[in-house]
């Protein structure tokens, strides 16, 4: 008897869900380390971490399409190797890294409040680089549960 995919098994959809989960949460609490956010209305603050978090969803997906490549296998993620989880994670650190230097420094969309430490010589924010140091293990983590 052949069993018939669920859309629900789809690895790449579980990433994106629970990645957008996590991170959502993850950016709303680092507003206050952000210049324009604290100052503007609620709304605003809301649709501009919505935005950030459909972009983290997208990374995510991006770092899992990149573990995909090495290992061969769209299902590396219910038994991931620590060096899976290493490449998850840098994939996501090395897109942050670039899109905090594009955003912040070539078009000027965002800027960082006095309070967000910065590491040096990049002069990238230390709270979006936890970010993706912390969350894509949750993810994975997460997405696991889900699939087994």
């Amino acid at each position: 008897m052949q069993t018939q995919s669920k859309i629900v098994d789809i690895p790449e959809l579980n990433v994106a869900i629970f990645s957008f989960l996590l991170n959502f949460i993850w950016e709303m609490w680092q507003i206050p380390f952000f210049e324009a956010i604290p100052n503007g209305t609620h709304w605003a603050g809301v649709i501009a971490c919505t935005q950030a978090t459909f972009g983290d969803a997208a990374i995510s997906i991006i770092a899992f399409w990149c573990v995909a490549a090495f290992a061969k296998s769209r299902r590396w993620i219910i038994k991931p190797s620590p060096f899976q989880i290493g490449i998850f994670v840098m994939v996501g650190v090395v897109i942050t890294i670039a899109f905090e230097a594009i955003a912040t420094v070539l078009l000027d969309r965002w800027s960082y409040s006095p309070s967000m430490p910065t590491l040096p010589l990049l002069g990238t924010g230390l709270f979006p680089i936890l970010q993706w140091i912390l969350l894509p293990p949750l993810t994975i983590w997460f997405v696991r549960r889900q699939l087994t």
